[in-house]
């Protein structure tokens, strides 16, 4: 198994395959409209317009997991992106990261690059997976990780 054999619905309703970003570097991030650490969308956002020409990819899921800060529909939170933050990266469904009910991708991501102490549950809101051009998970990135803080990374993975 690899990152590339799984699909996951965009925030439009359409399935997208991850077969789809073969050789970019991505970055997966749980988000969540009313967290502490929301305004990490402006850094990632930074990134994507940044690096994106170079084969960088974000990959936003939405979850309301952590604390009910992602109360809202498909429909407002891609509004809510784009109004204050001028989103342009693919947001997805809103989905589980933990449990019985974590999305699949969430399952690969956990188990293959657990947190701190060997823990495979997602902690919070803005959890970041780095995964360079082969679909190898790189790194797993705390919450409290800005995204300005991973940039030497992407570009290393980026080969720039």
């Amino acid at each position: 198994m690899s990152i590339y054999n799984y699909s996951a619905t965009l925030n439009n309703g359409k399935e997208k395959s991850l077969n789809e970003f073969k050789d970019k570097v991505l970055l997966i991030v749980n988000t969540a409209s009313a967290c502490g650490f929301t305004d990490q969308y402006k850094g990632l956002q930074a990134l994507y317009e940044k690096y994106t020409e170079s084969g960088f990819e974000v990959l936003a899921f939405p979850c309301n997991q952590f604390g009910a800060q992602e109360k809202g529909n498909d429909r407002s939170i891609k509004e809510f992106c784009e109004m204050n933050y001028s989103i342009s990266f693919p947001i997805f469904s809103k989905i589980s990261v933990n449990g019985p009910t974590a999305h699949p991708l969430y399952k690969y991501l956990t188990d293959k690059k657990p947190g701190f102490l060997g823990s495979k549950k997602i902690k919070w809101n803005f959890t970041k997976f780095l995964v360079d051009k082969n679909g190898e998970i790189l790194e797993r990135y705390s919450p409290q990780t800005k995204p300005e803080n991973i940039e030497k990374d992407i570009v290393q993975a980026l080969g720039l």
